[in-house]
């Protein structure tokens, strides 16, 4: 039985409830943070220090791609804007599945399924998609169920909870009420 799973990591209070849920089910998680979606600058480092305080207090090993990718994801959405979501998810994952079949895991997941915020059933796509392509299993969990649980945590914690989920367009929508009509 598969014990490592690598666990793509989108920021800190994200991670609380899938990082439960996959020790109770007797897994063990390493995580991997890679988000070159994330704007701006600040934001990035914001959400990285949130991870590693919550690193820190759940023992949780991190394998940190600390390279601030916001140009690179950029290119890769460029003209596809109204896909962003789709494009960006398979930056994030392909990474995940390419770290996940150099390092020796045989599975491989990600935070992003615990928010609610998220498109599940095109995550799941894309991360069944990938573990074919690199001879891996994608682990599909609904972490969505946990979602106030960890919220709470984070808020006991004291990490740092973002209001956006990270990209430019998603920080306009969130400030600019005619493009989050736009996009409902």
């Amino acid at each position: 039985m598969v014990s490592r799973v690598l666990l793509h990591l989108c920021c800190g209070p994200c991670t609380l409830y899938p990082l439960k849920v996959l020790r109770e089910e007797g897994l063990e998680p390493v995580g991997f943070f890679y988000n070159p979606n994330i704007h701006p600058y600040r934001e990035f480092r914001k959400r990285m220090a949130a991870l590693r305080e919550v690193s820190q207090v759940r023992d949780l090993e991190v394998i940190w791609h600390r390279h601030y990718g916001l140009r690179d994801f950029l290119r890769e959405v460029v003209f596809r804007e109204e896909d962003r979501c789709e494009v960006c998810y398979w930056l994030r994952l392909r990474e995940t599945a390419r770290l996940a079949r150099e390092g020796g895991f045989e599975v491989f997941t990600t935070t992003l399924l615990y928010s609610p915020f998220q498109k599940h059933e095109l995550l799941r796509e894309i991360g069944e998609a990938l573990a074919r392509r690199f001879g891996l299993t994608f682990l599909y969990r609904d972490f969505r169920e946990g979602w106030r649980k960890g919220q709470e945590e984070a808020r006991q914690l004291g990490i740092y909870r973002q209001a956006y989920c990270g990209c430019i367009f998603s920080e306009q929508e969130r400030y600019d009420k005619k493009w989050r009509r736009r996009r409902a």
